[in-house]
């Protein structure tokens, strides 16, 4: 049986996690003999929102096969010509098409097509966004004439709408991956039907910080509802993590999942 691994990164948040990912991404890929790279960037700015056209470069240089992305995609405008020029840089399918970029990449990875779906979520989410669910199902129409090895990168806040996904695209995708609450779920497995499944990937970032941010301004915000300005965490221990997922690629269906947990310099094996 022919395989193929497939690593997913969480939100990467501000320059530390840029430079968390860039430290230890060889290592973890000789580790766990990672054939293709998939990072969520949507965080990666120094603000801690956003991405620009450089960072999206490092994470090439890096790399990284395919940068998926989420609600604060737009958040720094300068990405605004170069997601629509560049494919390994997705934002959420479920935009209006007249939207810049596209939300599905396609890339070769040991000699065979691997896909990647972003999707974005709409349960207490801002944004009103087309159904992800009919979304998905329509862009698979297309890419199922290129590959049977396809990944969707559901960005969305609630469980259960990241679960119902799942379920639904269960033995129709090879795995559904979750992002954007950065807290990693140990609910990793896969489903009747031969996807690889976990609610969140987790983040890169600060351990001790409140999703890559500092704590104080908004515990105080939680005390006084005053705004406050939300600054990248950019003391350690910084953390990485993520998941991997191993598919056949005759049948497109997932044969493992494992997620990882970096701190500082010591990766922590998961037992499943």
């Amino acid at each position: 049986m022919k395989t193929v691994r497939i690593l997913f990164i969480g939100d990467i948040v501000g320059i530390p996690g840029q430079a968390m990912f860039q430290k230890h991404i060889a290592s973890i890929r000789s580790t766990y003999a990672i054939d293709g790279l998939v990072v969520n960037g949507e965080n990666s700015s120094s603000r801690g929102r956003g991405i620009t056209p450089q960072i999206a470069t490092l994470f090439k240089q890096c790399g990284v096969d395919v940068i998926t992305s989420g609600n604060h995609i737009w958040d720094a405008r300068e990405i605004y010509g170069y997601i629509a020029e560049n494919k390994h840089l997705v934002r959420p399918a479920n935009y209006p098409s007249d939207t810049p970029g596209a939300g599905f990449s396609l890339f070769t990875c040991k000699g065979v097509t691997i896909a990647v779906i972003n999707i974005q979520g709409r349960v207490f989410m801002k944004d009103h966004l087309e159904c992800p669910f009919r979304t998905v199902e329509s862009i698979l129409t297309y890419v199922k004439t290129k590959t049977n090895l396809i990944f969707v990168d559901v960005h969305a806040e609630a469980t259960s709408e990241k679960m119902g996904l799942g379920f639904y695209l269960d033995g129709k995708v090879t795995g559904v991956v979750g992002t954007h609450t950065h807290t990693q779920t140990a609910d990793e497995r896969i489903l009747p039907q031969g996807t690889a499944y976990i609610s969140d990937l987790g983040m890169t970032g600060a351990l001790n910080s409140m999703l890559g941010m500092k704590k104080g301004p908004i515990i105080q915000h939680f005390l006084t509802q005053m705004p406050v300005k939300f600054e990248v965490e950019d003391q350690g221990p910084m953390v990485l993590y993520g998941a991997w997922i191993e598919a056949d690629v005759q049948t497109g269906k997932a044969v493992r999942i494992e997620r990882i947990k970096v701190i500082d310099d010591q990766i922590h094996v998961i037992n499943n």
